[in-house]
């Protein structure tokens, strides 16, 4: 293949070649992934003998470099977007995001300044002024930044919180959150600074929602021992069950106690486009702060998460630097220069595939495809309830149901069924044709299922559930004593 090494770069024919032939292996892969097996396993050593070599050279032909990246790298990669990939939280994307994924990286925008990119910059304020409505918070003073996922959304408001209520001194700061937030708000409050002794995790009651009365306890406790309480971490639809705090309650806390009160709504908050998820999210208007991850289930693909605050001068209080190279592109107040609302200085162009894709399909398909992925939970779980070889652990709560094999015919004990549903994970993993892992709840190893994927039908359930129960029957449990 023709190409300039000094300028790294392929004849206008070659790049044409080369582009279609990676359109067609991914419309290929959007047709065709439900036939492929979800999970891809494999050790070190096969992976090392696949890949490992110095790196090269001499140049390479580039339509082959891709082939072997298609049929040796993406054949070998877990697919969370396949309609049995049930575990974790699955990333179900689109095809039209994908087109503005590559658009972004093939003009290689720079979307961390107005006067660098202002069509960037205006639709970035566009689309996040679309989730402010959606949240219900203000349009007018409320801002918002989209980041690489909620990880990084969860630090850059937990900084701000800290910010904004503490300024320099946080030795006495102390932030509140439940045993069900996600892991990625404790991490970004060790890289923050904090010690162990300044979080309090507060026990969640029997619907894994954090308890009032225990939060309550230990605010008045911390004051008495002249800490001081700045910052409380609601969940709106946790990974381990959808249960969603009792977020109004809990604002009228933090409004008391002049605590911020930031909700992870990572993995719920897209739910407010259904009306069943809007009624169980009721009150996450209320927050200061709001991470929700469009590539979760606003399904577009990695990486892409967002921030929503409800006075966006506290980001450019946090995050603004005036460093001299960066004068002459300040401009004016309406212009936002993005670098100033987050950690980032260098960031890609993550606004256009949310900006395509919904103006492509249009938020009523979002609001379907969200809707349906809850019914569907919901259905599983009547299923079960009927069944005398399965037992519902917790129900079905934003798409995400808890649920184990249980034969009430057989008499077995809690370590018997906790071996016996570990046993079953393992076996449809090792078969590769789900993804389907266990979690703990109330001290019992349980399977979870989310199923926010619009392309997961209810036949995939049913043949993933006979599934388990083909290897449930193959486990050492009924082996003759």
């Amino acid at each position: 293949m023709p190409m300039d090494q000094n300028t790294l770069t392929l004849s206008e024919e070659d790049m044409r070649k080369l582009g279609y032939q990676m359109i067609d292996a991914i419309v290929a892969h959007h047709k065709t992934q439900h036939e492929k097996r979800p999970l891809a396993l494999a050790s070190r050593e096969e992976m090392d003998s696949l890949f490992l070599e110095e790196a090269p050279e001499k140049p390479s032909n580039a339509n082959e470099v891709l082939e072997f990246v298609v049929e040796k790298v993406l054949t070998r990669s877990t697919l969370l977007s396949h309609p049995k990939s049930y575990a974790f939280v699955p990333g179900p994307s689109n095809y039209v995001s994908v087109i503005g994924d590559a658009l972004a990286t093939g003009y290689n925008i720079f979307s961390g300044s107005w006067v660098t990119s202002p069509a960037a910059a205006e639709l970035e304020i566009v689309t996040i002024q679309w989730l402010l409505r959606l949240f219900g918070l203000p349009k007018k003073k409320g801002g918002g930044i989209f980041t690489s996922g909620g990880s990084m959304a969860n630090l850059t408001a937990l900084a701000t919180a800290r910010n904004i209520k503490c300024g320099d001194d946080f030795s006495k700061a102390v932030i509140y959150l439940s045993d069900q937030t996600h892991s990625s708000n404790i991490k970004a409050i060790r890289i923050l600074g904090f010690k162990k002794e300044q979080i309090r995790i507060i026990p969640t009651d029997n619907e894994f929602k954090l308890s009032l009365n225990k939060l309550k306890n230990c605010i008045a406790k911390d004051r008495l021992n002249g800490l001081h309480p700045f910052c409380l971490i609601g969940n709106a639809g946790t990974t381990n069950t959808g249960s969603v705090d009792p977020l109004t309650q809990l604002s009228k806390i933090c409004k008391e106690e002049d605590i911020w009160f930031h909700i992870d709504g990572a993995y719920g908050g897209a739910a407010m486009l259904s009306p069943k998820g809007k009624k169980l999210l009721k009150g996450i208007s209320k927050a200061d702060s709001l991470t929700v991850d469009p590539h979760k289930w606003f399904f577009q693909p990695y990486e892409m998460g967002c921030l929503l605050v409800r006075n966006y001068r506290h980001l450019t209080h946090t995050f603004t630097e005036r460093p001299e190279y960066l004068k002459d592109i300040e401009g004016n107040t309406s212009e936002i220069n993005f670098y100033d609302l987050g950690v980032q200085l260098t960031r890609r162009f993550n606004a256009l595939k949310f900006y395509m894709s919904v103006k492509t399909f249009g938020l009523n398909a979002f609001r379907k495809a969200i809707g349906s992925g809850i019914d569907l939970a919901e259905r599983l779980e009547a299923h079960l309830r009927q069944s005398k070889q399965w037992q519902v652990v917790f129900p079905a709560t934003l798409a995400v149901i808890n649920f184990r094999y249980h034969p009430i015919e057989e008499n077995l004990s809690e370590s018997q069924l906790d071996e016996l549903n570990h046993f079953i994970s393992e076996q449809v993993m090792e078969s590769q044709l789900a993804l389907l892992a266990t979690t703990s709840l109330h001290d019992q190893v349980v399977l979870r299922m989310c199923l926010i994927n619009p392309r997961t039908t209810w036949e995939d359930i049913q043949h993933t559930l006979t599934l388990c129960e083909a290897f449930a029957k193959q486990s050492s449990l009924w082996a003759s004593p």
